[in-house]
């Protein structure tokens, strides 16, 4: 019995040390690297498969967007250069490249890759796999687990990860598309580095398009004829999300007209009909999106609703994103209104957080609504006005001085000073007035806000003009007191 143990024992011995022999001739980090090369992605090869999956990007090199994350000298990249990758949540909208971005980077880290479901997983499932991967990292070996719509997990789910995480057994990325700081428990939260991943800009999504034309895992190996206006189409469709620009591309190709030579030209018809939408669409940074919402502006100034309501439908159904609507419509509720109606402010902030809420198509209506009310409403610039005044007296003025009585004497060198020295503290007087100078004495009298007598901004007026009148009163009573 002790001689089986013996013999036992020596080939528990061999085991190690080829192992060791394995490790130390890198044969492992090769057969692995292959294995994974096999697993993760053999779906580049699959010609079946759709073409946002046929063209997934296995180096940073192919990766495109999120230049703030990954572009050189960049803190993520600086985190990959040096393979000190720390467990973090990836939060931004669907089709960024959360999930290409996590690959990419247990290729690079050679890591194992595991990819989890916060949909179909529990925690037995995080258990077993939790398992594993403390096996692995006790012969050295790394493991990324990736769980998308992490915020899908329960807080007992998320606190499954939380003692692997802490020892080191995974590096955990998770990806969402909701609020990590409402969405992720804190104790995970804090073991976490949180990057914000962008929606791809318009001319991402051309580079993503055209190499899906000439990539041979792509369409590369078919003739295609198609026109750079149909191109920009479905980037400005696509709304920032790779992977609907690509499912749009492959429909439009798949629907195209067969040509007699085999080639394929893609038709603006069959986009209409792949988009359901007009060829209304319009790149986002050119004449023609500055051109609409000039127009809207001006419509809206000029009291005009239905046509403002109509260069509204123009920007929205041609791909507009809504929330740069609505910023617009903030920033017109104080230049052109202001005052006026000061609800006008808040009509606009709910309209922009409804539109942020909904998205489209929904918030069509919400952006409507602000809309019209904004043109319906009296119109004041004296808010944009003053404020351009003060800004000319501010840049030429920088060195004027704060005037002694309104300075803050909070040390006994301040009030040795005269800080605070003639302060008149307004809630002591009987109008809550004081005929205190605030302005410094160089601009001493000096008019910037002058309101005009549209709407409230008639009261407004009829108060300010009060106002200056009571402070000139008790000027001359204490100047005669003097």
């Amino acid at each position: 019995m002790d001689t089986e143990k013996e013999q036992l024992f020596e080939k528990m011995l061999v085991c190690v040390e080829v192992y060791d022999m394995i490790k130390q001739t890198n044969v492992l980090d090769f057969w692995r690297a292959e294995m994974e090369q096999l697993s993760l992605f053999s779906e580049g090869i699959n010609r079946n498969a759709p073409l946002a999956s046929r063209l997934r990007p296995e180096v940073l090199e192919e990766y495109i967007g999120q230049e703030h994350l990954v572009g050189e000298g960049k803190v993520l990249r600086n985190m990959l250069d040096k393979d000190s990758i720390s467990s973090m949540i990836f939060w931004g909208p669907p089709g960024v490249g959360k999930t290409t971005l996590a690959r990419i980077i247990a290729r690079k880290t050679k890591s194992s890759f595991i990819d989890f479901s916060a949909v179909t997983s529990g925690i037995k499932e995080i258990k077993d796999v939790m398992k594993q991967a403390e096996n692995d990292r006790m012969v050295g070996l790394k493991t990324i687990v990736f769980v998308d719509e992490i915020h899908r997990f329960n807080k007992a789910q998320q606190d499954a990860f939380l003692p692997y995480v802490e020892k080191g057994s995974i590096i955990l990325i998770g990806a969402t598309t909701e609020n990590p700081s409402f969405e992720i428990n804190s104790a995970l939260l804090s073991r976490c580095k949180v990057f914000v991943l962008q929606a791809l800009n318009t001319s991402d999504m051309k580079k993503l398009i055209e190499r899906a034309l000439t990539d041979a895992k792509g369409l590369g190996n078919q003739k295609i004829h198609i026109d750079e206006r149909i191109i920009d189409a479905i980037a400005v469709f696509a709304n920032g999300d790779a992977r609907t620009a690509l499912n749009t591309l492959d429909m439009a190709v798949l629907n195209g007209r067969i040509e007699p030579d085999g080639s394929i030209t893609v038709l603006e018809e069959l986009l209409e009909q792949c988009t359901g939408k007009k060829m209304l669409l319009y790149d986002r940074a050119g004449e023609e999106h500055y051109n609409l919402i000039s127009a809207l502006h001006k419509s809206m100034r000029n009291s005009d609703p239905d046509a403002a309501v109509y260069w509204l439908a123009r920007m929205l159904e041609a791909g507009e994103d809504p929330l740069y609507v609505a910023r617009r419509l903030v920033r017109f509720a104080s230049e052109d209104i202001g005052m006026a109606d000061p609800q006008a402010l808040q009509i606009a902030v709910a309209a922009y957080q409804a539109s942020h809420f909904n998205g489209m198509p929904e918030c069509d209506v919400n952006l409507t609504h602000a809309v019209v009310y904004l043109s319906m409403a009296p119109k004041s610039n004296a808010l944009y006005v003053g404020y351009g005044k003060a800004r000319e007296d501010a840049r030429s003025m920088l060195t004027e001085p704060v005037p002694l009585q309104i300075r803050n004497g909070v040390t006994e060198l301040m009030q040795s000073l005269h800080y605070g020295e003639g302060y008149q503290y307004a809630h002591d007087t009987e109008n809550k007035i004081t005929d205190m100078q605030c302005l410094p004495d160089s601009l001493a009298g000096k008019r910037y806000y002058e309101p005009t007598m549209q709407g409230q901004e008639a009261q407004i007026s009829k108060r300010l003009a009060d106002i200056i009148q009571q402070k000139k009163v008790l000027r001359e009573a204490n100047d005669k007191k003097r």
